[in-house]
């Protein structure tokens, strides 16, 4: 393995996070200089050499991280621990940012006035598969988190539904019944006619800069991330 001289870092390339990103930037007086790319994909840290910086969706910035092809990321946690199989084994977060703040939760219809915990959500699962013989459909775009917390609190009857648009709508338009979903007001679940359950809160998501546990580090790559990271703090 060749060993990297310079520490690459991936900022998110659009959206909220960048946003609030640049903003942190800004008042902690780091300024960054985009390299003539095209497509700004590409820059580094005014005066400083040794870190290259790489805009990358938050997605994307999980799987380099994942791969161990960047050194440090700032992503949401819950996209981590979504997308990374053994996410302790691979990243660690090295800081928590005060921006990217939002709750994954379980979330069912009002109408449903029975089902407020998830013990009642395995009760009415159970109904609703003997008397159809049909799992209670949830729709997410967290398969992972959604199948791991429902297997804790032993909810069995159900299978999770892939959800590539407005996860809030799919009650609605019949394509699940309930829904496992990011928010961060509850202002658009409530919008849906949607009630989160009392116990229903599976991860406090916020956006985190996390260290890749899969690339090779030196002392000098330690040094400057180190020195990074109370640039930032």
């Amino acid at each position: 393995m060749v060993s990297e001289t310079k520490l690459k870092i991936a900022f998110p390339s659009k959206g909220r996070l960048r946003k609030d990103l640049e903003k942190l930037l800004r008042f902690k007086k780091i300024e960054f200089v985009e390299e003539g790319n095209e497509r700004n994909y590409i820059a580094k840290l005014a005066n400083q050499n040794d870190i290259l910086i790489y805009f990358m969706g938050a997605k994307e910035i999980v799987t380099q991280l994942d791969e161990g092809n960047i050194h440090l990321g700032i992503t949401g946690d819950d996209l981590v621990q979504e997308k990374i199989l053994d996410s302790e084994e691979k990243v660690t977060s090295e800081l928590t940012l005060d921006f990217g703040k939002a709750d994954l939760v379980v979330a069912v219809p009002k109408i449903w006035l029975d089902v407020t915990t998830m013990a009642d959500l395995d009760e009415i699962s159970h109904v609703k598969r003997m008397n159809t013989s049909k799992r209670l459909k949830v729709a997410t775009k967290y398969i992972n988190l959604t199948n791991r917390f429902f297997s804790k609190c032993g909810v069995t009857d159900y299978r999770t539904v892939g959800s590539s648009g407005s996860t809030e709508n799919a009650p609605f338009n019949g394509i699940a019944d309930i829904i496992v979903d990011i928010t961060s007001t509850g202002e658009t679940l409530k919008a849906n006619n949607l009630r989160i359950l009392d116990d229903g809160l599976i991860l406090k998501s916020s956006a985190n800069i996390f260290k890749s546990k899969t690339i090779e580090w030196t002392k000098d790559l330690d040094l400057v991330s180190n020195q990074f990271l109370k640039s930032i703090s």
